[in-house]
């Protein structure tokens, strides 16, 4: 047990060490198995400038960004499977027809989710448009970059898409979809669109605006932003424990659990074979470009990014996960906190046993 505490305890001096490099403002991450939490850790600030200066806490609640897409897309939509109200094979324009512009109509959910379907990794629409219909009309229109299937390009367009199918499908908001069906069930009571302005003392400041002030509350991703806070791309603000829970799920193989666990082994299976990327549905699996779990997780690591400097990963097989958030973009676009998240996830691997 000392030797494991002592594992532990790098981790912590990791986030410390990155702290007085002034590679991160602050972080909170937190290790465990299953049901079980390891520890919980927490280093920095979760303001250094903008504001008032404020010390990092357990509960900070945090801009997930693109973690949304696999914390509320995809979930979403694969429950909506689960309940048989579609499938995953079916043309995005069976849901919206809208989408068939510009020679999109063969393109399926599931290379959506596999960021397979020939979209474009982004645009910039929040320059020219404002409000969620005018957004996503811009994206819906958009032309094909390549030919769906061939290609891996991690694209915010295909879970914008996404989100729609989910809102037209439910006749619910994103938010209260996700809460009846995955915060709610899951205990996940911290999570949600749009935080209240009485959480701001709370809140891990991102991005400082021209105006001098940092964005706290509002969330970082700018088409999103123009969107109204709501999105199946990004939008979500979250705190560690509550990034847990949902990670808890998907490690549980109870058949009682929220997604059944046929799902959960389909959704982790390679769906992008000779493409350049390692894709299942949303995950990024082992050998993706984007995967960030470094050197010793086995080929059943599963993880993902947030743009503002979160992450989750958790390993299918020995039931393994950790959550490391930071409020990276507080010092700018430009800081790069690759290396940290490797360095974070082979001393998670190497300090618990499998």
């Amino acid at each position: 047990m000392a030797h494991f505490d002592q594992a532990l305890d790098r981790i912590q001096w990791l986030l410390e060490d990155a702290v007085a490099g002034e590679n991160i403002p602050g972080a909170v991450a937190v290790v465990g198995r299953q049901s079980e939490i390891y520890r919980v850790f927490q280093a920095g600030f979760a303001q250094t400038q903008g504001g008032p200066k404020r010390l990092m806490s357990q509960d900070a609640i945090f801009d997930m960004a693109s973690l949304t897409k696999v914390f509320v897309t995809l979930p979403l939509i694969m429950l909506l499977a689960q309940a048989g109200l579609l499938s995953l094979q079916d043309r995005v324009v069976q849901y919206l027809p809208e989408f068939a512009e510009n020679d999109k109509a063969s393109v399926t959910i599931s290379q959506l989710l596999s960021h397979s379907g020939g979209l474009v990794a982004h645009r910039e629409y929040f320059k020219q448009e404002q409000g969620y219909e005018a957004v996503l009309a811009k994206a819906m229109a958009e032309p094909l970059e390549y030919r769906p299937g061939q290609s891996v390009i991690y694209s915010d367009l295909g879970y914008m898409m996404l989100g729609e199918i989910v809102r037209r499908t439910t006749g619910q908001t994103l938010q209260q979809a996700a809460f009846s069906r995955i915060f709610s069930p899951l205990a996940m009571n911290e999570t949600q669109y749009r935080p209240d302005s009485t959480l701001s003392h709370r809140i891990a400041a991102t991005e400082v605006m021209p105006n001098g002030r940092a964005k706290v509350g509002i969330v970082h991703d700018d088409n999103t932003e123009a969107m109204g806070g709501e999105s199946g791309h990004a939008g979500l603000f979250s705190t560690a424990r509550d990034a847990a829970r949902y990670l808890m799920e998907w490690t549980n193989p109870s058949p009682q659990a929220l997604l059944s666990p046929a799902i959960k082994k389909s959704a982790l299976t390679l769906k992008t074979p000779d493409t350049g990327g390692a894709r299942g549905w949303g995950w990024v699996l082992r050998g993706d470009p984007h995967d960030c779990l470094g050197d010793f997780w086995p080929a059943s690591g599963i993880n993902h990014t947030g743009y503002t400097g979160t992450s989750a990963a958790f390993d299918s097989t020995s039931h393994i996960w950790a959550i490391l958030l930071t409020n990276r973009v507080h010092f700018g676009r430009q800081n790069d906190i690759s290396s940290l998240r490797r360095r974070f996830h082979n001393l998670v691997m190497t300090a618990i046993p499998s």
